[in-house]
């Protein structure tokens, strides 16, 4: 049997299951090749808008839902586009298909995001440079495995709402990160994370529980930088996280919130 006596759909379906599948059949070459050249348009675009980073991400994902009509002002900009991703150039993603973000999120450089299954990750949530979210995965079996002739196979990955992913983390398939959570620089993950803690190693480990704020107090943010404490009222205005206050948000230290562990 040869790739192109597969069934098309079966192994697409088997994929986004999880189960074993085949990579390189023609339909899913194309479809990466296809998202391929839908990123390289991102990353090497030049200098680009909020809304042409908006566009090329509605591109790579293959989404048809219309942006919001244009702005007059860049600043309003940020607030009509606040439902798309900001991302640092580059990007690197396999299909784009199978990405789901949620409103607010930041992208740092040299995410890396293998959607071979699906990949959600959650509104406000912060991704440093070079985390990587592998969905896909390989048998441990080398006689099964074959190089490219063999099966594949992967696991859904989530990561929760207002979670800060740091730089160098990576996620195995099959994970889910609870909301609010916290994952040191360096980072494997290689089990589930409850919503609320703290995590860091390799293989990440819970460093601590994270004590939630009175309802009352939840939409007050306050960010820490070289100048002072930057306090900000979700509450008078929801999209007031804006692309300078998560450049700060990057330079605040493990130190800050771990007793000295480092982003």
């Amino acid at each position: 049997m040869t790739v192109f006596d597969i069934d098309e759909e079966d192994n697409l379906a088997r994929m986004r299951r999880g189960d074993l599948y085949y990579a390189f059949t023609p339909k899913l070459v194309a479809a990466r090749k296809r998202c391929g050249r839908a990123v390289a348009r991102l990353n090497y675009g030049g200098e680009l808008t909020r809304r042409q980073i908006a566009e090329h991400w509605k591109d790579i994902t293959d989404s048809d839902r219309a942006l919001p009509p244009p702005a007059a002002t860049e600043e309003e900009e940020d607030v009509v586009l606040h439902e798309y991703p900001w991302i640092e150039r580059p990007i690197n993603i396999d299909y784009g298909t199978n990405v789901k973000v949620g409103s607010n999120v930041f992208i740092n450089f040299n995410c890396t995001i293998l959607d071979t299954c699906t990949v959600s990750i959650g509104s406000r949530t912060l991704l440093g440079p070079n985390v990587s979210l592998f969905s896909g995965t390989h048998p441990l079996d080398p006689e099964l495995r074959n190089g490219t002739n063999g099966p594949e196979l992967g696991g859904p990955i989530t990561v929760g709402e207002d979670c800060w992913i740091a730089g160098n983390v990576t996620i195995l398939p099959g994970i889910t990160i609870g909301d609010g959570c916290t994952v040191g620089a360096g980072s494997v993950v290689t089990k589930d994370v409850p919503p609320y803690h703290v995590v860091a190693g390799n293989p990440a480990k819970i460093l601590r529980k994270l004590e939630r704020k009175p309802k009352a107090e939840q939409n007050i943010t306050r960010v820490p930088s070289l100048s002072g404490l930057l306090v900000l009222d979700l509450r008078a205005d929801p999209i007031l996280m804006s692309k300078e206050v998560f450049k700060v948000s990057m330079y605040i230290t493990f130190s800050q919130l771990n007793n000295g562990t480092s982003c």
